[in-house]
């Protein structure tokens, strides 16, 4: 009894929680305008279960029926390998440029208002969609591969910049204080303490940015006009419209996905071992 009564007093002492409060009215705000949606819509136009048998079909056809008519099985794997060549380059200029931007932005390694200015511009740059920066660049550059790969490269240096400051702030500043204090410099700090105990978390973010832009490639090669497998998926679904070829398409980009996947977690085992 006496312990419940100090728990009960604990809790009194509790501070207001702004931030709890927050998210519950935002979540009551949603379920609120949710069940507004659902009372103020017209249904009336819409046959539901016409419209789930439909759907049912569709994807029955799509994905139990694939088949490729309007280009060759050889002609889909090159299409594929041109998507990951465009991801594959995006990724790796991203990571070479964002790799030095990190060590600036890295608050215990760099000036803190250099560290804070970066920061602040990548946080924008992410903040704008990829295929933003991609039609930003094509006024100059024009639709095509070139405005994709570097609106992909500028939003990939963005994120990355991002995911290697903080692997660099998780370095335990006694061991700089104790590299400064023997008269190693900068560089030296660098090379020699923080990318060895950092690499394993650079390999794991750049692979996964790399299955990033593999995702956005494909949606580039329809909005930017990049090429590739995604301008394909377009044309099957909207140029001539056949479900079969874009279930083909779907089963193409989900092994290449699952294959990088499988070479990057077997990568990340080697270089922990």
């Amino acid at each position: 009894m006496e312990r419940f009564k100090v728990l009960r007093k604990r809790r009194g002492t509790i501070p207001f929680n702004k931030q709890a409060w927050v998210i519950r009215l935002t979540l009551l705000g949603l379920v609120g305008l949710t069940i507004y949606g659902f009372i103020t819509f017209d249904y009336k136009d819409i046959q539901m279960l016409q419209a789930i048998s439909q759907t049912a079909l569709t994807i029955k056809t799509m994905f139990f029926q694939p088949s490729l008519h309007h280009f060759t099985f050889i002609e889909a794997l090159q299409q594929i390998t041109i998507t990951l060549g465009l991801a594959f380059l995006t990724t790796l200029f991203g990571a070479v440029i964002a790799l030095f931007l990190g060590l600036l932005a890295a608050s215990n390694l760099s000036n803190p208002k250099v560290s804070l200015v970066i920061k602040g511009v990548v946080a924008f740059i992410r903040a704008v969609p990829t295929v933003l920066w991609v039609l930003i660049f094509a006024i100059a550059a024009g639709l095509g591969s070139v405005a994709a790969v570097i609106g992909m490269t500028f939003h990939s240096i963005s994120y990355l910049v991002k995911a290697y400051s903080e692997s660099f702030e998780e370095l335990d500043k006694g061991t700089i204080e104790a590299l400064k204090a023997s008269g190693a410099n900068w560089w030296q700090i660098v090379f020699q303490a923080v990318i060895p105990s950092s690499v394993n978390y650079l390999i794991s973010w750049t692979f996964m940015r790399f299955e990033i832009n593999f995702a956005v490639a494909v949606a580039m090669g329809a909005a930017a006009g990049a090429g590739g497998i995604g301008y394909d998926m377009f044309m099957a679904s909207s140029f001539y419209y056949d479900v079969r070829e874009i279930g083909a398409i779907t089963y193409f980009i989900l092994a290449f996905a699952i294959l990088i996947e499988i070479i990057a977690s077997r990568i990340k085992k080697k270089l922990r071992s």
